[in-house]
């Protein structure tokens, strides 16, 4: 069996690799496993090291680096990432000049290969989520009424957004008018609950609906299968 390991941004992330990209890849013989980026340590409480949440690039490819050496004699295992465009860094490999692309395709393959050329080792594989993992969750917005029985109001507007996008990953990165944000306005509980929630939806949605919808992330789940 290949071993695949996934550096997560967040807790929302890390519970969406762990409930369902694991079950889907364990179908292709990968073993999954997935960190947090590490952004503090409790010293009276080691087993909670990795707290989720990218603060600076720097620190990310920190994280990446040691645990390519925790790894650097075996050249069967792979590696890769699951970071949010929206509210990157501006000290990621590429972000200036991807900043300057208008088109969201062109400006994560400009990141992702400058995330690759920087890690510097055959075994990583880099994904950038457009534009945050909340994207994922457009792709069928009735599944929401798991949570929210009831509020088929709220789901209508999740509805038009995607119509009015054409594309769940074209819905864009600013402030307020991020995937998560977007959520947060017609359903507030969704912030104090991300992980659970969104990780749910998405395991509802399912892998096939997922990546028929999103294309980036639908080519970044052929990589892993092709380990």
């Amino acid at each position: 069996m290949k071993r695949l390991h996934i550096i997560a941004e967040g807790q929302t992330e890390e519970a969406f690799v762990k409930k369902t990209l694991t079950e889907f890849l364990g179908d292709y013989n990968i073993s999954t496993d997935v960190r947090c980026v590490l952004t503090s340590k409790d010293k009276h409480r080691q087993d909670i090291k990795y707290r989720g949440g990218m603060i600076n690039y720097a620190k990310a490819k920190n994280d990446i680096i040691q645990w390519l050496k925790e790894e650097q004699n075996n050249n069967d295992v792979r590696f890769s990432s699951m970071f949010d465009l929206y509210a990157l860094p501006n000290d990621f490999p590429g972000f200036c000049i991807a900043k300057k692309q208008v088109d969201p395709y062109t400006k994560v393959k400009i990141l992702e290969q400058a995330f690759a050329d920087d890690i510097n080792d055959y075994r990583f594989i880099p994904y950038i989520q457009l534009h945050e993992f909340e994207t994922l969750l457009f792709t069928y917005p009735q599944k929401f009424e798991i949570e929210y029985i009831g509020n088929q109001k709220g789901i209508d507007i999740l509805k038009s957004i995607v119509e009015e996008k054409g594309n769940p990953e074209l819905i864009n990165d600013g402030v307020d008018t991020a995937p998560s944000k977007r959520i947060i306005k017609v359903f507030p509980d969704y912030a104090n609950n991300k992980p659970a929630i969104g990780s749910m939806i998405a395991h509802e949605i399912g892998m096939d609906c997922l990546s028929k919808s999103c294309k980036h992330f639908a080519e970044w789940v052929e990589k892993l299968k092709s380990i």
